[in-house]
């Protein structure tokens, strides 16, 4: 009857802290407000949100991972910090609407007629580019190049482009300092144990003085996850300790989780199992496990225990892949998956991943499931 009883109250107690989506959507929606610039590299975007996520883990009463919970590193990057016009045919153009700068590209400030040299491609001069797109998507670039290519949005266009004028300003940044924020609750019996839940906090940042990317599902929604996760097992101590990772610069080439890989701050080989969430704002359609087909085992787990309570409707397998912060870990020899889910609002790298059309479809119930398959990594 005692274990009984204990299993009833686990319930009561992993049930409050999923219905908890409050939490949950008020830290995403912090995140990819305006405040916060897209959490990148200009406006202290970047900086604005480690502080954010530091002042997150003290509440929640999660210990430093190692001497602070700042894990700082540097790193090169080209940035567009001011002066961000075009216009086309004498009509001004809206950034990340109308257009969009390649991340690699120099500023430059040029009037110029346009030359056609195919259906999508135009030249305007030697040194600039244009280049019509069905969808405008952003990233980052740590390096820069030697020529300006601007991306427009096919949609914006009725006429045929024929003459360009741009102001564009880049500032190159040799040494941006950054930081990954980690954390972790100890365990009760195997405290040298670790499983470890991660998701990137910067995004793209902003595109001159006025437009800014929010990153709501990329990756808000993984940071709010994680930090419900977190105050879970802060409250609910687990025979294994639990670490809490939210990286940088994921955006710019994972480089948060490369660093960590090489400076880790803990032992990689104490690190049993480890999660990492990216892009799992949705559900509606499913979710999917990278490196299922690499640890088939852990895969089988996690179906158990889904079929077993109909959390989520479908888990896809996927092989390995670069694509997320789980790699370099997966390289070294720890076991992880990287969870993202699908269906709902398709907004990806652009303006319009924002909060208020994020449903959290699935929140809940991949809340449940990751402390499910977690308490079964532990048996």
């Amino acid at each position: 009857m005692k274990k009984f009883g204990f299993f009833i109250l686990l319930f009561c107690t992993l049930n409050s802290f999923a219905q908890d989506s409050t939490y949950t959507r008020e830290i995403m929606n912090t995140l990819a407000s305006k405040a916060f610039w897209g959490r990148g590299y200009t406006k202290h975007g970047m900086k604005k949100a480690a502080s954010y996520l530091t002042d997150a883990y003290q509440k929640i009463g999660l210990l430093p991972m190692g001497t602070a919970y700042k894990q700082t590193f540097n790193f090169p990057v080209n940035t567009f910090p001011g002066k961000m016009m075009v216009t086309i045919n004498g009509k001004k153009l809206v950034p990340g609407k109308d257009f969009i700068i390649n991340n690699e590209s120099p500023g430059i400030k040029q009037k110029a007629r346009l030359k056609q040299i195919d259906s999508l491609n135009y030249q305007a001069t030697s040194s600039l580019i244009i280049s019509l797109k069905d969808k405008l998507t952003w990233s980052v670039a740590t390096e820069i190049g030697d020529l300006t290519t601007i991306q427009l949005n096919k949609k914006s266009f009725t006429a045929i482009p024929k003459e360009i004028s741009a102001d564009i300003e880049n500032e190159f940044i040799p040494n941006f300092q950054a930081a990954n924020i980690c954390g972790w609750v100890k365990g009760t019996t195997y405290p040298d144990s670790l499983l470890i839940i991660t998701a990137h906090y910067d995004h793209l940042g902003g595109m001159g003085a006025d437009t800014y990317f929010p990153g709501a599902n990329d990756n808000a929604a993984g940071v709010a996850t994680l930090l419900s996760l977190a105050k879970y097992y802060a409250a609910n101590p687990q025979p294994y300790s639990i670490g809490f990772i939210c990286f940088a610069a994921e955006e710019a080439g994972l480089l948060g989780s490369a660093y960590f890989v090489e400076n880790p701050l803990v032992p990689l080989s104490k690190i049993k199992f480890l999660l990492n969430l990216d892009l799992v704002g949705t559900g509606e359609a499913g979710m999917t496990v990278v490196n299922a087909s690499v640890y088939p085992k852990a895969f089988a787990q996690l179906n158990e225990i889904n079929n077993e309570h109909h959390y989520i409707s479908k888990i896809n397998p996927r092989g390995k892949a670069a694509n997320s912060d789980h790699y370099f870990f997966t390289e070294k020899g720890v076991p992880a998956f990287f969870i993202y889910t699908q269906g709902g609002p398709t907004a990806y790298h652009d303006i319009y991943d924002k909060p208020e059309t994020l449903p959290l479809t699935k929140y809940k119930d991949l809340f449940k499931l990751i402390v499910g398959f977690n308490r079964k990594l532990m048996e």
